[in-house]
């Protein structure tokens, strides 16, 4: 059901000293959340966002300034206005939950410079029971026909020095840790030249969105923006002295400017999430409400699916992309594996397909079975790849017949080794080629600097890149999981196959890091920063925590409980068991915990947050689409702690078989990483469960339905 409500009003405002301001009001649904906006006698546009008649964003400006025009943030007149309210519901084809209720009152405002241009802007605000989304529309109009714009002038002005957890406002790469900190001692410049990232330009103290607060009255915000389309990615300026964040666009040396538009336009929305309780912004659906319904119909040809993989062995040191280096064979120094083999051969593909055939999962990654790897970190980037080309070790024709005999879905790779250009030259064949052999998912990858020099990933021309590659892959109906990706803004709704991403620092950090690896903290703090953006493609699952055979000095710094848990923990249609095959085993059988591996779904009905706070813990419970099975995560800081589990979510009147996965009275995450404990157990709605969580462990629940009482 979709219902629409319109009321205009209209304003002629009179300049005048003495006048009283006019003020424009909206509030949320359910009467919680307020927007007021007017105008200074400057005319000057400002808004505020109330949560319960109190202040959150206090007095806020906003303004554009441009290359070849005057700025346009003052002088204006509120020509029209119109208030609109929308309650409907859509379905997600595949997510974390099936229906989505989308509820807003809308308040729309046109905006006309009071001079000779009569420059107009709309300024379009959407307000809802758990935040608010604005964005600006450039209309149709003489004195505007292009616009190169130097700076959007968006203010977030808060309310105290609120504890924020943040990553730096990084041009090229989101793969930073998380600080947290109070706002006032937000450096990112002290993040710069990270001697593990492959590219990376901070140009000022700046932070990248999702970025999460806490306000002293125990108030949660989220700032992000949502239909981020032709325009570039927005960082957020730090302005201690004003205790504001201040928008602030990712830049082109090519263009000199922060972007070029073509008006009419609209810019993304800039958002602004709010609950009293942190697990309610994961449960927000604030992001993909505000962009616009499935653009591209039918998307079945993509199935939600767990998959293993040729990658993780290059990562910890055992094998390599390259071919050629491959051939370059040195001694093997044990914990420091000099030696490597060619990772992705047919052999190897053929035993990761037997495993994933055996064990309840769909689908395989092949990385490094094309030419151009002995190229692809070398100065000139551009055209090593053609993605059809494989190296002779791998027989694709060979891998590709064995997979369809097993009934495993093969994910093609495309490492465009951050060379754009050459990558939409050779989508349309590359895709054809995919087609051909009956692949509908490919794993994109831009690593490295962009070329061309002066672009970075996060600006106005890769925004469009990527654009782009969903487009033309929605043609040829293949899905994407992009890697060093622009970050999720909602746009999964409108493109539903863009299924996930990386933009986060992943587990193969763990494998390599020069500072030991992501930390226990790490992923309970993404739930509620980084995820609340959209899909993660994280690749969990590893089971030999500490690979010193391989590689001495790294280590995954959580349980083993842990590492199931994020099968539930994190939202992704598509779910990596990224370890080797042999680490699966134990005593030559298939490891008892890797049953939870075997039985999770990918594919959700509901979604509820059972509790959490922003990098402490969180415990998160899914509902099988397929099955109507509920399973249940729940991740660990450093801090071994207790949690309580009420399950009234569950269907009333059945009872459910679980299997609780969880870490062993022993377990810590770097004394003793795999130490754990199975148990059985009958639930019902009406029953609680008290469960231990060690430093750095976690819990893993599987609660299938046993039978439906009377």
């Amino acid at each position: 059901m979709r219902l629409y409500y319109f009321y205009f009003m209209y304003f002629l405002l009179i300049a005048s000293c003495n006048q009283k301001e006019e003020v424009l009001r909206i509030k949320s649904p359910d009467n919680t959340i307020e927007v007021t906006f007017n105008l200074n006698k400057k005319g000057e546009p400002y808004y505020k966002v109330f949560k319960e008649n109190k202040t959150v964003i206090d007095s806020s400006g906003i303004g554009f300034e441009f290359k070849t025009q005057a700025p346009l943030k003052s002088n204006f007149k509120i020509a029209e206005a119109s208030i609109t309210k929308v309650d409907d519901t859509w379905q997600m084809p595949w997510g974390e939950q099936l229906d989505v209720r989308n509820t807003y009152n809308e308040l729309k405002i046109l905006l006309e410079e009071q001079s000779e241009t009569k420059r107009q802007l709309v300024v379009n605000f959407r307000v809802f029971d758990d935040g608010i989304g604005f964005r600006y529309e450039f209309p149709e109009q003489e004195n505007a026909k292009e616009l190169i714009i130097t700076d959007e002038n968006t203010e977030f002005n808060l309310t105290g020095d609120h504890t924020t957890w943040w990553i730096p406002g990084d041009w090229d790469i989101y793969e930073h840790l998380y600080t947290e900190s109070k706002f006032s001692e937000i450096d990112a410049l002290s993040k710069r030249n990270h001697p593990n990232l492959s590219a990376s330009y901070i140009p000022e103290n700046a932070v990248n969105t999702p970025v999460t607060l806490k306000t002293n009255n125990g108030l949660y915000l989220s700032f992000h923006e949502a239909d981020l389309t032709d325009y570039s990615g927005m960082t957020l300026k730090v302005d201690k002295e004003n205790t504001a964040f201040v928008s602030e666009l990712v830049g082109s040396k090519n263009l000199e400017a922060k972007a070029k538009i073509t008006v009419p336009f609209k810019t993304p929305w800039r958002t602004i999430q709010i609950s009293e309780k942190a697990g309610d912004l994961i449960e927000s659906n604030l992001i993909v409400n505000l962009n616009d319904p499935n653009a591209i119909g039918d998307v079945s040809y993509f199935t939600p699916m767990k998959y293993v993989g040729i990658w993780w062995e290059m990562h910890i040191g055992k094998s390599t992309w390259d071919f050629e280096a491959s051939q370059d064979m040195t001694t093997y120094v044990e914990g420091n594996a000099s030696s490597k083999s060619h990772g992705a051969t047919t052999e190897n593909a053929k035993k990761l397909i037997d495993f994933a055939s055996g064990n309840n999962i769909k689908g395989m990654l092949v990385e490094g079975w094309n030419t151009g790897w002995s190229q692809w970190l070398s100065g000139n980037r551009e055209g090593i790849f053609d993605f059809m080309t494989p190296y002779p070790d791998y027989n694709f024709d060979e891998v590709m017949q064995y997979a369809q005999e097993k009934g495993i879905e093969i994910i093609m790779h495309h490492e465009t080794s951050s060379a754009p250009r050459t990558y939409e030259k050779q989508m349309e064949v590359a895709y054809n080629f995919m087609k051909k052999h009956g692949i509908n998912s490919v794993k994109t990858g831009y690593v490295g600097t962009i070329f061309p020099k002066g672009e970075y990933h996060h600006g106005q021309w890769m925004v469009n890149h990527y654009h782009k590659v969903l487009e033309e892959a929605a043609k040829k109906k293949i899905a994407v999981n992009a890697h060093e990706p622009i970050k999720g803004t909602g746009k999964r709704r409108t493109y539903p196959n863009a299924i996930a991403r990386e933009g986060l620092r992943g587990q193969e950090f763990n494998a390599w890091a020069s500072d030991g690896g992501n930390p226990p903290n790490h992923l309970p703090t993404v739930a509620f920063t980084r995820m609340l953006s959209g899909p993660i493609d994280f690749t969990p699952g590893v089971f030999n925590i500490k690979f010193d055979e391989y590689r001495k000095g790294n280590q995954v710094n959580t349980t083993l409980a842990h590492q199931l848990a994020l099968y539930v923990v994190i939202n992704s249609p598509i779910q990596m068991a990224c370890d080797l095959p042999e680490h699966y085993l134990k005593e030559g059988k298939i490891h008892p915990m890797f049953q939870f591996i075997s039985d999770v779904g990918v594919n959700w009905k509901e979604t509820k947050v059972l509790n959490g706070e922003v990098g402490d813990f969180v415990t998160i419970a899914r509902k099988e689409r397929e099955t109507e099975n509920w399973f249940i995560g729940g991740i660990n800081n450093e801090e071994a702690r207790k949690v309580t589990l009420t399950f009234d979510f569950l269907d009333k009147g059945v009872t459910y078989k679980g299997t609780i996965y969880k870490d062993g009275e022993k377990a810590h995450w770097n004394d003793n990483p795999q130490d754990y404990k199975i148990e059985e157990i009958e639930l019902t709605a009406e029953k609680s469960l008290d469960l231990s969580m060690a430093s750095g462990g976690g819990f893993a629940i599987s609660l299938k339905r046993k039978n439906t009482q009377n």
